[in-house]
């Protein structure tokens, strides 16, 4: 199997999973958050259970929303992806 393939399989529920424990560790529900990242609530649930696959603008847009960096939300994300 290709790790890097592998590696990548993992990305978007790390991603969603990273959403989803800063958005909780804020007291922020999925509405809150989805209406200050500009995007559904519907699409945020996708996102965070990783069947969503968002657009670079919807990922800043998320990380401005939870007040964190594109860089910070994705060393999270690469956190949880290695566990």
């Amino acid at each position: 199997m290709n790790p890097h393939t592998d590696k990548t399989s993992q990305a978007q529920p790390a991603l969603g999973k990273a959403i989803r424990q800063m958005r909780q560790s804020q007291d922020a529900t999925l509405e809150t958050l989805a209406a200050s990242a500009g995007i559904t609530p519907n699409m945020l649930s996708l996102i965070e259970r990783g069947e969503g696959n968002p657009t670079w603008a919807t990922v800043r847009g998320i990380a401005a929303a939870l007040d964190v960096s594109v860089s910070t939300l994705a060393r999270a994300a690469e956190k949880l992806e290695d566990a």
